[in-house]
């Protein structure tokens, strides 16, 4: 309305007998500006209380999983819980949601891309799934997270899964209480998909790996069918400190900003982030297996750069974020995956390595290393896993969640239906829980279902990504090959950090690549790729489906 009285006023002659009527049109349009400016600012502040709670309860849970004593976990939880329970209860205010209402026709004078509107849209949307979530159980939901998470510490290294099972009945009958609260849907499952990946379902992502799945199957086949590449330059001893601080220097040149962030160690490494300024990654080490600490370290450090890339102005704010986990998951997949297990980056970063440990690496030349890096063969562990058969750990968690949910399979059976699933998708059988079902942290953090979908479409992600940065950018992987990352980066930085949430997944997708979602260049990423690193002949995969 506010735009159209502006108009008006721009059409009438000041010796018009209408002036007086013009300039009470010019004054109500005035006010009404006023008005929006205030409403957004009230807006800024309840929303910006809201992350302010939220980063508070992030800095606890990496307090948790970095330096908190043992004896701390009881009060943590506590204290955990308090907190989300308060953002939860400030995040469906009625006043938040009569605010809401009141700036819903922002869009009339601002454009859809603007940040104000984006804020309110995805404000809106945020309340109204929380306003369906009564805070009590958001208070357990935290609470239980904690609890479970503290024993997980302690139970997978001593493969105690009898220990774990009543956190997972409860984590299951809590997920299907959360599930409930969005009332009937096609699964019951989708709502927690929603909120990982916005606007996908699980008939969705069935129908994702439906259709990735032959492609996977067909080019393992062919892969394994030889002799795996020789990993042994990779199982020696390396000194832990030295693997900490190689591993970060490569995520300093993948734009990595030590002055806003920092690495620690944690049982599962992970990324979180408090503000723009303060962004901190977590890795794991092993002394004997050099990829652990490394790798795990390239991945967080993609999270890490996403979040240092997004808009400082959207800050304190709901956009201020990864857009989707999937898309999260691209940047973490892109700088490990395409660019750190690369040849062209391995050409600058491999006589680094040499220089950090000569005795173990001086005579091993970088094709045999590279080769290493990217073997082919089915294992346990899906954070060790090569790229060929990552998606399918990814699908059996999943079919494993439905089915918890579902309530076609039982926590006690979860187990077995691991082991055979693994034995089935894989040809491998875990000796313990603690390389099975125990692996993953992700039933063990408070909610059951709805995250691991996202892995997989951050591997579709990354290489459209990547594909879309090339294309505008030829000289990227020559600049690689020289230890230059920064016009990939500047143009990651560009097309998506710098929006966080300002766009959904599908539409910051098509703005930055061009088209829709699509499996075409990760297939025929990983065909080249394989191709080359197993010896096969170009195309064992097959014809890339869309």
């Amino acid at each position: 309305m506010a735009s159209k009285s502006a108009s008006r006023t721009t059409l009438r002659s000041p010796k018009s007998s209408k002036t007086k009527s013009t300039t009470v049109t010019a004054a109500t349009a005035g006010s009404s500006t006023r008005s929006v400016e205030k409403r957004l600012a009230e807006l800024r502040q309840r929303l910006g209380e809201i992350a302010d709670i939220k980063a508070a309860s992030a800095v606890l849970n990496w307090d948790q999983a970095t330096y908190m004593p043992k004896g701390g976990g009881a009060a943590r939880g506590r204290q955990n819980a308090t907190l989300n329970r308060i953002a939860h209860e400030k995040s469906i205010d009625p006043a938040l949601g009569r605010l809401l209402d009141q700036l819903d026709g922002i869009t009339t004078v601002r454009t859809d891309d603007h940040d104000d509107t984006a804020l309110v849209r995805v404000a809106r949307r945020d309340f109204e799934r929380a306003i369906k979530i009564p805070a009590a159980l958001v208070e357990r939901i935290s609470a239980h997270g904690n609890s479970a998470y503290t024993a997980w510490t302690e139970a997978r290294p001593a493969n105690d899964l009898a220990r774990m099972l009543p956190f997972l009945n409860t984590g299951v009958d809590l997920s299907r209480e959360l599930a409930s609260k969005f009332g009937n849907t096609a699964h019951i499952m989708d709502p927690l998909v929603d909120a990982a990946e916005p606007g996908m379902t699980v008939a969705d992502v069935r129908a994702l790996f439906n259709a990735l799945r032959p492609h996977l199957v067909t080019f393992l086949a062919s892969a394994t069918a030889r002799k795996p590449c020789d990993n042994a330059c990779l199982l020696q001893h390396f000194p832990e400190p030295k693997q900490l601080a190689f591993g970060l220097k490569m995520a300093e040149h993948f734009g990595f900003d030590l002055t806003r962030g920092r690495l620690d160690r944690s049982p599962h490494p992970f990324c979180t982030s408090f503000a723009t300024g303060d962004v901190r990654i977590t890795t794991r080490v092993k002394a004997d297996d050099l990829a652990e600490a490394l790798y795990s370290t390239l991945h967080e450090a993609g999270h890490a750069v996403y979040e240092q890339g997004v808009a400082a102005e959207l800050d304190r704010t709901p956009l201020a974020g990864g857009t989707s986990a999937g898309v999260h998951e691209s940047q973490s997949r892109l700088w490990e995956n395409i660019v750190g297990r690369g040849e062209k980056f391995l050409t600058y970063a491999y006589p680094l390595l040499q220089k950090q440990f000569p005795e173990q690496l001086k005579r091993i030349p970088m094709k045999t290393f590279y080769r290493a890096i990217n073997r082919v063969e089915p294992s346990l562990i899906r954070t060790d896993a090569d790229e060929l058969t990552y998606n399918l750990h990814i699908m059996i968690r999943f079919d494993l969640e439905c089915a918890l949910l579902e309530g076609t399979l039982a926590v006690a059976d979860l187990a077995e239906a691991w082991n055979a699933r693994y034995a089935q998708d894989l040809g491998v059988s875990s000796p313990t829980h603690s390389d099975g079902c125990l692996q993953d942290v992700h039933w063990f953090g408070g909610i059951i279902g709805g995250a691991f979908q996202s892995y997989t479409i951050g591997n579709i992600l990354s290489a459209q990504f990547y594909s879309a940065a090339t294309a505008k950018h030829p000289s990227i992987p020559d600049e690689l090959a020289e230890g230059k990352c920064s016009t990939l980066h500047g143009w990651l930085r560009d097309h998506v950090y710098r929006h966080g949430r300002k766009f959904t997944p599908l539409e910051l997708v098509q703005r930055a690549t061009g088209a829709k979602m699509s499996t075409e260049p990760y297939l025929a990423y990983l065909d080249a790729k394989y191709s080359a690193c197993a010896g096969l002949p170009a195309s064992a995969l097959g014809s890339p489906s869309t």
